[in-house]
């Protein structure tokens, strides 16, 4: 791998890093709500007296737990897609002519 190349990296993780950190850090005193939290919002606005017809079988402790989850399920996401992507490269670089 070359300089350029390497620099070019280094340059777009620090550009991933600041573009996730600006909102948390310039937004103060701010709440991030899920589309959860705003769909029942919604609903709720447009019919007051709704009544949900299916509730959570396992409900988790707290928040943490339910972005604990969310972020081990996206990990096992991009570990697959990961593996996938890699599998396809060395298939191409190993395939027997």
């Amino acid at each position: 791998m070359t300089k350029s190349v390497k620099a070019t990296i280094a340059v777009l993780l620090l550009l991933c890093v600041i573009i996730a950190a600006f909102p948390l850090l310039s937004i103060k005193d701010s709440e991030f709500g899920g589309a959860d939290g705003a769909a029942e919002e919604a609903i709720l606005a447009i019919d007051p007296d709704y009544q949900p017809w299916a509730e959570s079988i396992l409900e988790p402790p707290g928040g943490e737990t339910e972005s604990l989850l969310f972020c081990l399920q996206a990990a096992l996401g991009s570990g697959v897609l990961c593996f996938g992507f890699g599998y396809l490269v060395a298939r191409k670089k190993y395939k027997k002519d």
